[in-house]
């Protein structure tokens, strides 16, 4: 990776996690009671993300009609457009996650700095969740050995 880069990857990340502290969404008693629509909800948070999701769309079309990234030689953008069961289950099993533990990951990591045993631990589930969902998914796509043969 380039200098540049290294220096945009540190900008953006300091801007990422002053929005995530200043919107408090690092407070999981606020995001559990946005994601309570039940209970007693709290919408606040849905500001958050609709600025989030207007800054997108104000800008990722006048960024892609450049022929490639500022510090890159070429967009990576995703190519699947399918759903599939994998990406229904991980959705799923990300929301059961979030909804218990009042995290999701950017806000889970830039909580490390507060000093509570909270964050840490649920940094290293996901970290332990990551790993296992790669252990499965590698061992599901290893062919199966065929049956020994029959002597005689």
């Amino acid at each position: 990776m380039k200098t540049q880069q290294h220096i945009v990857a540190l900008i953006a990340g300091l801007i990422f996690g002053l929005g995530l502290g200043y919107s408090q969404m690092i407070d999981p008693e606020r995001v559990i009671g946005f994601l309570d629509l039940v209970g007693d909800w709290d919408p606040t948070l849905a500001f958050v993300m609709g600025g989030a999701v207007l800054v997108t769309v104000v800008t990722f079309r006048w960024i892609l009609k450049r022929p490639h990234p500022l510090f890159n030689g070429k967009f990576y953008l995703p190519t699947r457009q399918d759903v599939d069961q994998p990406l229904i289950l991980g959705a799923v099993l990300f929301g059961i996650g979030w909804g218990i533990g009042g995290y999701c990951p950017g806000p889970a990591i830039t909580s490390l700095v507060l000093g509570h045993w909270n964050p840490v631990l649920f940094v290293v589930a996901m970290i332990a969740g990551s790993l296992t969902s790669r252990w499965l998914t590698a061992r599901q796509s290893r062919p199966t050995p065929a049956a020994p043969e029959p002597r005689g």
